[in-house]
């Protein structure tokens, strides 16, 4: 699993791209579609290892 900090960042990137894209081509666009699917990715792992993190506190 990536660190948390990575996912951050890569988190953060994949916001921007969302918002290029959204920009670019509208809301209903399969790009749109696929990064929003992307960004969701990230975050489950960034949750997921988030919350792992705080159950071995």
């Amino acid at each position: 699993m990536r660190e948390l900090s990575i996912l951050k960042d890569q988190i953060e990137q994949g916001r921007q791209e969302l918002s290029r894209l959204v920009d670019q081509y509208g809301i209903p666009n399969v790009k749109v579609l696929e990064q929003s699917m992307a960004l969701d990715k990230l975050i489950n792992e960034y949750n997921q290892y988030s919350f792992g993190m705080n159950l071995k506190k």
